[in-house]
């Protein structure tokens, strides 16, 4: 497949902003490691001129996308304003069955207009655990979060997510942040997640009063749940849960609320549009209740036939056409 200079740049841009790491946005984005590192070459060297092709040609490629799914593309993008490339390209493969990368995606869209540039912010892989977690139910991450409740005051969102699937397992808004309020979180927390027998996960938290204090101490360990504290600017802090609560709010508090049941609906709606429809690039780009429950390894094996599939259709395709192409030749110069 030709990419053109600017899309190239594109691609580099969007490798760099990545958190994921340089190899895992490349197989996202069905980009080789050879072809990307020899593009970035040339551009560190030569800027975008480094980048242009030193024999174009206007020949259609044997892997094209068709019309028709550049068409779908545009569609969908049209009546699903809010998401971005890579969430579209995994709705059209889960729900309309069709595979375009997201880089393809990206392509048809500012082609039309529908993106006018890309989203050039540059950062740095966050830090990770040491160990990271392997199963569901290993650690649970918790803090509290804020709202301003106009006529009412201060209310206190306390949350459980777990820590691999990133999952909200029970979430509440509370009128304090006491002990008692964590206590009360963990407790629905724990008859949700319906352990099996040994199971119990690691409680990570901040150092707040309401997580070191001998109450929440004492339950947790008449529950066998050992509780973790993380360090401020130390690898192992509550990034996950904190992450999630910045992008809740940003959703959230775009409305005013005027009684603490109108946030707690709007919560609600946004907790069951997280864990069950977000695309999550962290989770090889499936909603987080699919890790939860176990149903990631099912979707994935699912979009890779869909990728074969479409790409063996794509060259089947391609090879038609040569070869009316061909007979129209012969029979031109007969």
């Amino acid at each position: 497949m030709r990419v053109s200079a600017s899309e190239k740049q594109e691609i580099i841009l969007l490798v760099e902003r990545s958190d994921l790491g340089v190899n895992r946005t490349l197989q996202q984005l069905g980009v080789p490691k050879a072809t990307f590192y020899k593009w970035y070459k040339a551009y560190t060297e030569s800027g975008l001129a480094g980048l242009e092709s030193k024999n174009p040609g206007n020949r259609r490629q044997w892997n094209s996308i068709p019309q028709e799914e550049k068409n779908l593309v545009v569609s969908i993008a049209l009546e699903y304003t809010d998401l971005s490339p890579r969430e579209l390209s995994c709705k059209l493969s889960d729900e309309r069955k069709v595979f375009i990368s997201e880089s393809s995606v990206y392509r048809i869209l500012k082609a039309n207009g529908l993106i006018t540039s890309p989203a050039h912010i540059l950062m740095a892989a966050g830090n990770e655990f040491e160990k990271k977690t392997m199963l569901v139910h290993e650690m649970w991450q918790t803090d509290f979060t804020y709202f301003k409740i106009l006529g009412w005051g201060w209310y206190y969102l306390s949350t459980i997510l777990d820590d691999y699937s990133r999952y909200i397992v029970h979430w509440q808004l509370c009128e304090t942040m006491k002990a008692e309020d964590v206590r009360t979180t963990v407790h629905h927390a724990v008859k949700k997640a319906g352990f099996r027998r040994g199971q119990k996960p690691v409680l990570l938290s901040d150092n707040g009063s309401c997580y070191v204090s001998d109450e929440l101490k004492n339950y947790l360990s008449a529950h066998k749940i050992k509780p973790i504290h993380g360090r401020v600017g130390h690898p192992q802090t509550q990034g996950k849960i904190e992450r999630y609560h910045r992008s809740m709010k940003n959703v959230v508090k775009l409305d005013n609320y005027y009684h603490p049941e109108q946030l707690n609906e709007a919560i609600a709606e946004f907790v069951e549009y997280y864990n069950n429809e977000r695309y999550h690039e962290s989770l090889n780009n499936v909603p987080p209740a699919d890790v939860y429950y176990g149903r990631e390894e099912e979707i994935l094996k699912e979009r890779e036939r869909l990728k074969k599939a479409s790409i063996k259709k794509r060259r089947q395709l391609f090879l038609h056409e040569k070869l009316l192409n061909s007979g129209t030749e012969t029979l031109s110069s007969n």
